[in-house]
């Protein structure tokens, strides 16, 4: 019976799969901790008190990013190349989500819409990224190999999202509110079609290097469709709501140092 705890399982199990599963991850934290680097280095005169935040986020990307390529080491395996149809961060980007790199290399400061489309981005991708390592942490929270990783990193994630609704609602009450809620729902719609079309390619690379059936392959694609169905429809929605959250300033301080992995 396919599900998510045994699905993962497969590969973890193979080294092959896992590799190209650390790769892809560590790939995309270690852009997210670029991008966040650049932003909190660019941030308008009048929020660099956001700065530390950002800054912090962005630490914490890149020691996710570290966290993958040290339980690859941990196995005696190097990183891949990863192909680029699998490349989450980069296909946002194409879809003109989120800040573009282009602005982001240059050292113009931002504007404080450029903030706002930050945050906003950041809401609809950490909700993604939150739901994602509790899911992992609902199945592997005790697993001797990854559990540790997978329980620091889901922490982590979920300070995020906390962090980006705190801040978004404090611009949405500065007067920022349409530019807010227009702009979480434009990247919310991208962001689930490319999640959809990432999810499908990298279940394309796994299902050939795991050997799997034609059946099994396409029953795995078909879930992946009605999950972009169901998100078309309604699911989007979960991405946009802003509410003041329980951890308030988690992203306030220094970043938790990456574990060791022996």
């Amino acid at each position: 019976m396919l599900s998510a705890r045994s699905l993962f399982q497969e590969i973890l199990d193979n080294d092959e799969s896992f590799r190209l599963f650390c790769s892809i991850a560590a790939s995309g934290e270690s852009q997210g901790g670029w991008e966040n680097g650049r932003i909190a280095a660019l941030v308008p005169p009048g929020e660099r008190e956001l700065a530390p935040k950002i800054a912090r986020h962005g630490a914490d990307e890149d020691k996710h990013g570290r966290i993958f390529h040290a339980l690859l080491k941990k196995r005696g395996l190097q990183p891949v190349e990863i192909p680029p149809e699998t490349d989450y961060t980069m296909l946002l980007e194409k879809y003109g989500i989120g800040l573009a790199h282009e602005k982001l290399s240059d050292d113009q400061p931002l504007t404080v819409q450029d903030i706002v489309t930050y945050l906003a981005h950041s809401r609809v991708t950490e909700q993604r990224a939150s739901e994602q390592m509790e899911l992992l942490r609902k199945h592997f929270s005790d697993d001797p190999d990854i559990g540790r990783a997978v329980r620091m990193i889901s922490n982590d994630e979920d300070n995020h999202l906390a962090y980006c609704h705190e801040e978004l609602l404090r611009f949405a009450y500065a007067g920022h509110g349409r530019a807010i809620q227009r702009t979480l729902r434009e990247s919310a719609l991208a962001e689930i079609r490319v999640y959809r079309d990432v999810s499908l390619a990298v279940m394309d690379h796994m299902g050939r290097i795991l050997g799997w059936s034609r059946a099994k392959a396409a029953t795995l694609a078909a879930g992946i469709h009605a999950v972009y169905a169901y998100e078309r429809l309604v699911g989007w929605r979960r991405m946009v709501a802003l509410r003041m959250p329980e951890r308030r300033g988690a992203l306030s301080g220094p970043a938790q140092a990456a574990p060791e992995f022996a």
